[in-house]
C-alpha cells in the first residue's frame, strides 16, 4: 500500500542510533563507539557534516546481541520520536574506537524505519517544529534558581571552557531549556524521560520537572 504523497513530503533520511536514554533539544551526548556498524556511519556523518538520529530503545539492547537460539540477533524497537544529534568533536583514540561529543538538534517523529543488512537502522522522518520560548513562571522560579545555583558551583570548581554536563548558552529564564537540562540530570526512567520529550507545551513540561525534582529531593548547592 502506497503512502499518499502529502505524507511524503517533507520527509528527511537518517541514519539511526537507537540508546537506552533520551537526548533533548541542546543537551551533550558523549559516545564511545565500538561497534562495527555505527563506525562507518559516523565517519560518514562527521565527514559530510551531516546529523543523524538519536531514538530511545524500547527493547532490546544499545548493542547487537545474538538472540536465544543463536540463529539470529535479538530485536531491536525503539520510539518514534528522537532528536537529531550533530557531532562537534570526534577523536579515534585506536583502530576500532571511535569517541564523539554531540549536541541534540531538532526533534523528529519516524514515519519509516528499516534495519540494514548488516543491522544499521535507517528512517524517514518529519522534523517537529522547535518547542516555543517561554518565560519560566514565577511559580517556577525556584527550579531555575536551582540550576543556577549548580552552575555557579560547577564553574568554580572546573573554570570556564571545562566541558560540564550543561553547556552554554545558558537560557535559565526558558522554559523548555530548563525543563530539558534538568531531565538529562535527574535520575529518570526512559520511558519517563521520553514521554517529557514528546510533549509540546514547555510550561507543561516544567511542571512535571519541578515534580520530578521534589521525588529525588534534590537541593539547592550551597554558595
Amino acid at each position: 500500500m502506497q503512502e499518499p504523497e502529502d505524507e511524503l513530503e517533507g520527509l528527511i533520511r537518517l541514519p539511526l542510533f537507537p540508546l537506552g536514554t533520551v537526548l533533548f533539544p541542546g543537551g551533550m551526548l558523549l559516545l564511545r563507539i565500538f561497534e562495527v556498524r555505527y563506525l562507518d556511519m559516523i565517519g560518514q556523518a562527521h565527514k559530510a557534516g551531516t546529523p543523524f538520529g538519536v531514538v530511545t530503545l524500547n527493547a532490546g539492547s544499545e548493542v547487537r546481541r545474538k538472540d536465544d537460539v543463536g540463529e539470529g540477533f535479538a530485536l531491536e524497537s525503539f520510539e518514534p520520536v528522537g532528536t537529531l544529534a550533530h557531532i562537534e568533536w570526534m577523536d579515534r583514540p585506536q583502530p576500532g574506537l571511535m569517541l564523539i561529543r554531540c549536541r541534540g538538534g531538532q526533534r523528529f517523529d519516524l514515519k519509516h524505519r528499516e534495519c540494514l543488512a548488516h543491522g544499521l537502522w535507517q528512517g524517514e522522518a518529519r522534523l517537529l517544529p522547535d518547542d516555543l520560548a517561554v518565560p519560566v513562571p514565577a511559580e517556577l522560579n525556584h527550579v531555575a534558581a536551582m540550576l543556577a545555583g549548580m552552575l555557579k558551583q560547577w564553574l568554580a570548581s572546573t573554570g570556564e571552557g571545562a566541558v560540564l554536563p550543561v553547556q552554554p548558552p545558558y537560557e535559565l529564564d526558558d522554559c523548555a531549556w530548563l525543563a530539558n537540562r534538568w531531565c538529562e540530570l535527574l535520575p529518570l526512567e526512559p520511558a519517563l524521560a521520553y514521554r517529557l520529550l514528546t510533549l509540546d507545551n514547555p510550561v507543561l513540561r516544567l511542571e512535571l520537572v519541578a515534580d520530578q525534582i521534589q521525588r529525588f529531593g534534590v537541593e539547592l548547592p550551597p554558595g
